[in-house]
């Protein structure tokens, strides 16, 4: 027996009382949190009791994180004494209505993403003056083995203090507890070896429990925020010999098998990296830190090879898998160092190189190793950008290059993933998903999830029971078991009353096969686990288990369908599980009734309508392209800007639509810049006839206001009649921050990425204001995004989107200098070098006119900049998206002689650089 006594209250401190009595809305009195854990399944209840202090009606926020693989299985409200409960019901097929009454159904492929790694469910609900009210959830979900050990967390983030928190862990296993550790809050703040304050220890060999509950004054000293962190368990049990571990209750099994101490099995292994421009900086330095450290673990009996891939695809080793040696181990070093980021991605071309590696060897070399585990880890932090873009087909070239042969495991990288095209990839080719989100330690989780897979024992794994015996199993073919993991299947017996069940595993171990069989006592072990179940006072069975299981296995199905009939059929046998289980999935809708307060605080007495409730994605480091697994047609129902709050540091507002006030000086169109010189009182305007994918340089003063804007093309065929060969126009521009912290802002005409102390990424059709420090972004919806840095400069960005674009049109942006006080003399860039400049305009005298009349010459006109002369001629240009004409000087030829050197001086190599201007500052 472990204790940690609880540390007694003390006196309230005078600051912790002003801060409660300043809050306006419902403050949490109570918030309880109690998981029990018995073979592995945890069930989780939740309650919350809000109390509103004041006189009239205020709106109840009752919101919670879940694990991403946990389902909801229940929610109840009690407001002013009365109960109201929620039920589970089909989600509705929702559908946009298009002109004409036409009906489209919403196209989810293109970026669709599985869930982060929590969820938020989040209900509001008034509550009547002076009452109370109280929120019940529950979730469920079975706790998954890796590394060697299962781990169950506790979001508490109520975003208040609260008078009574409790968190009550208890967990019961048929095997003895050989491990258990409780983690430091993880939060992100603290990294002490030290238990959190209060945590109490009670075990004995089968049982455990452990209880958290801070008082008031030990809550705020670890945060006044209410953003406590997470509450960590790690534990793990004894393995049983041979066929593994079998629960029964109630007609149902659930058989554990996790063998241990065999040899482990060589591997054949290509790793494939994207080495694109996104790739630069923290990603490509963490991903080699992670594969120097994995070479180092590498096996003698390994095969292994590397291809990295952007627009290009570079292989280390051609048409080969080497051994693991002194020198391919150096030699792979030096090709892992050389790697540099640049140009797009190509993922079909990544993934088929690498596949025709590891096919190429185990086909045609005499040397392979038929009994060695063979698979591919692929990397990426984007999505397809060159090559060939659809997911569709990126998936069909993928399962007939691996052909299966061997799994494919990808981890995405980052918020601009489609994860969606990682998890199909992976499952349709006996692999697995991971997510790094884009704010963590990548070199670490990288080296973790290797470290799951690196250690194959078995492979080929096949759990058969009495086939007259069994109605129906979960997955029970597996294709390798890697050390430290865990095969769990679930079962529903046919006869719930026979004696015994037949259980017999194969597999292959290295160079020989592995039969392992034996009868197990289906009355003893449903004894066993009845005892279990009473021993933690929990109504948790072996069926809830199988049910879980198997809604999770017709979700990965109906995820990997080739056929819509295939997908209707997968669909509808996890829709009714749900169903019977009252799970919450992608499937499902929670319905409940909300109760109606009336203006004086009162209940009112008419009967209350039921109202959905959805699990909303938890986005902090998530991207406007996350998706629930939903059905074609269905709505998403994530809603992105709840929770910014959460984010320190972060300020979240809806900003009245109001006209933006801008210069004239401006990049926009095909493009068409406009400089406006206030004290020359002249306007000019020039072309840029740019190459698509070029980035050119529009702002660059990185060195003194720590300000850099580039602005990427596009390209599109001009139109009929045109004499250009192809018009280009901005599709993404960058601002580059670097003080007082670095910060990087990259907007689209679809979304608005902002990279600061954290990632947010904001919708251009929402309309919201963020505040970071001294920077800030306001989005008008469908029209303009101003980002202002340290209140001395601001630049807008108009978003240009067609609803029915002609062949020569493309969404588009527009880039105008609203306010550049805090942009030092020394700015350059195709746009900020004249922000200070003075020019002037003169007339050259020309030659005699034609008619051979010498009285009468022409004059063209001349503008004086830097001491040059540039010929111009008098246009007039359209601004502010057509709404206001500018007449103006328009120079010739790319601007030449009006910008200093040429314009492939402008042109940089990726969106993010801030190098200096090649020439000097402003020099001619």
């Amino acid at each position: 027996l472990v204790c940690f006594p609880f540390q007694s209250p003390r006196r309230v401190p005078r600051q912790v009382k002003s801060m409660l009595t300043k809050e306006t809305k419902p403050h949490i009195q109570e918030l309880s949190v109690k998981t029990t854990i018995i073979s592995r399944y945890a069930f989780t209840a939740v309650s919350c009791i809000m109390l509103n202090r004041h006189s009239a009606a205020a709106e109840g926020v009752f919101q919670f994180l879940i694990p991403k693989n946990a389902y909801v299985s229940n929610f109840t409200m009690i407001i002013g004494g009365r109960v109201y409960p929620s039920e589970v019901r089909p989600k509705e097929k929702k559908v946009k209505q298009g002109k004409g009454g036409e009906v489209k159904p919403k196209n989810k492929e293109k970026g669709e993403q599985s869930a982060p790694e929590v969820e938020v469910f989040r209900m509001g609900a008034s509550i009547p003056g002076r009452n109370r009210a109280m929120f019940m959830l529950t979730y469920e979900e079975l706790l998954q083995r890796r590394l060697g050990r299962y781990e169950h967390v506790t979001s508490l983030r109520p975003l208040q203090l609260v008078s009574r928190l409790s968190v009550d862990v208890t967990i019961v296993d048929h095997s003895t507890i050989t491990h258990l550790e409780v983690l430091p809050l993880r939060n992100g703040k603290s990294n002490k070896p030290s238990l959190p304050v209060s945590t109490v220890i009670k075990q004995n060999k089968t049982f455990c429990r452990i209880t958290f509950s801070p008082n008031i004054v030990q809550q705020a000293k670890i945060t006044t925020s209410g953003m406590l962190g997470e509450f960590v368990v790690h534990y793990d049990v004894e393995r049983e010999l041979g066929i593994g571990d079998i629960q029964v209750l109630n007609g149902h099994f659930v058989h554990y098998f996790a063998p241990k101490d065999l040899p482990v099995v060589p591997k054949n292994v290509v790793f494939v990296i994207d080495t694109s421009a996104s790739m630069l900086g923290t990603k490509i330095r963490q991903t080699k830190d992670a594969l120097f450290t994995i070479l180092r673990d590498l096996r003698p009996g390994d095969r292994f090879n590397f291809v990295s891939f952007s627009n290009r695809i570079k292989v280390w080793q051609p048409n080969r898998l080497v051994p693991v040696t002194p020198l391919n181990v150096r030699d792979a070093k030096k090709f892992i160092y050389m790697l540099q980021p640049t140009g797009g991605t190509d993922i079909n071309s990544g993934i088929q190189t690498g596949s025709s590696l590891l096919s190429g060897y185990l086909n045609a070399d005499p040397d392979a190793n038929h009994n060695s585990v063979s698979l591919i880890i692929f990397l990426t932090d984007g999505r397809p950008t060159v090559g060939e873009l659809q997911s569709p087909s990126i998936l069909s070239n993928a399962r007939t290059a691996v052909n299966e042969q061997f799994c494919v495991f990808t981890i995405g990288m980052g918020n601009d993933v489609d994860y969606r095209l990682l998890e199909r990839m992976a499952l349709e080719n006996c692999g697995m998903m991971r997510r790094i989100p884009e704010d963590s330690d990548a070199s670490t989780m990288l080296k973790g999830f290797y470290d799951e897979i690196g250690t194959p024992l078995l492979s080929d794994i096949r759990v058969n029971y009495t086939e007259d015996s069994v109605q129906y199993v979960t997955q029970h073919l597996f294709t390798n078991y890697f050390n430290g993991s865990e095969i769990v299947i679930a079962g529903k017996l046919t006869n719930q009353s026979a004696d015994s069940l037949h259980v017999q595993v194969t597999a292959s171990n290295s160079d020989k096969s592995i039969v392992l069989e034996t009868d197990v006592a289906l009355r003893q072990r449903e004894v066993e686990t009845e005892r279990h179940v009473k021993e933690a006072a929990a109504g948790v069975g072996s069926g809830r288990v199988w049910g879980f299981l198997s809604v999770k296995e017709g979700l990965r199905s109906r995820l990997k369908s080739q056929t819509s009939r295939e997908r209707e059929g997968h669909t509808q046998q996890a829709t009714d599980l749900s169903l019977t289980y009252h799970f919450l999935t992608p499937l499902t809708s929670l319905m409940v009734e909300k109760p109606q307060v009336l203006a004086d605080g009162t209940m009112a007495e008419d009967t209350p309508t039921p109202t959905p409730v959805t699990t909303e994605t938890y986005k902090k480091d998530a991207s406007d392209n996350d998706l629930s697994d939903e059905t074609e047609g269905e709505e998403d129902t994530s809603q992105s800007l709840h929770l910014k709050k959460d984010q320190p540091g972060k300020v979240v507002k809806r900003p009245a639509r109001k006209s933006v006030t801008i210069s004239k000086t401006s990049a926009d169109g095909d493009p068409h810049f406009v400089v406006e010189f206030p004290l020359s009182k002249l306007t000019v305007c020039f072309n840029i006839n740019g190459e698509p994918g070029h980035i050119l340089r529009m702002v660059s003063d990185h060195k003194h206001s720590g300000v850099t804007v580039n602005g990427k093309l596009i390209g599109a065929p001009a139109p009929a009649g045109s004499h250009k060969q192809q018009r280009t126009y901005f599709s993404t521009i960058t601002i580059v921050v670097n003080r007082p912290k670095r910060s990087y802002i990259e907007v689209t005409p679809k979304k608005v990425i902002l990279d600061g102390q954290d990632r947010l990424v904001l919708p251009c059709d929402t309309t919201v204001s963020v505040e970071s420090g001294g920077l800030a972004v306001t989005i008008v919806g469908k029209s303009n995004v101003t980002v202002t840095i340290g209140g001395t400069i601001s630049f807008v960005i108009l978003v240009h989107q067609y609803k029915n674009p002609a062949p020569y049109q493309r969404n588009h942006l527009g880039f105008y200098i609203s306010n550049s006080k805090g942009l030092s003399h020394d700015c350059h860039g195709l746009l900020g070098q004249f922000l200070y400049e003075e020019v002037g305009l003169a007339e050259l005298s020309g030659n005699a006119t034609a008619t051979g009349d010498h009285s009468t010459s022409s004059r063209s006109p001349i503008l004086k900049v830097k001491g040059r002369s540039v010929p111009v001629v008098q246009k007039t240009r359209r601004i502010y998206s057509g709404r206001q004409s500018v007449d103006c000087w328009f120079a010739r030829n790319n601007a030449a002689k009006l910008i200093d050197g040429q314009y492939e001086d402008y042109v940089v190599s990726h969106l993010f650089d801030t190098g200096d201007w090649p020439h000097g500052s402003n020099g001619a």
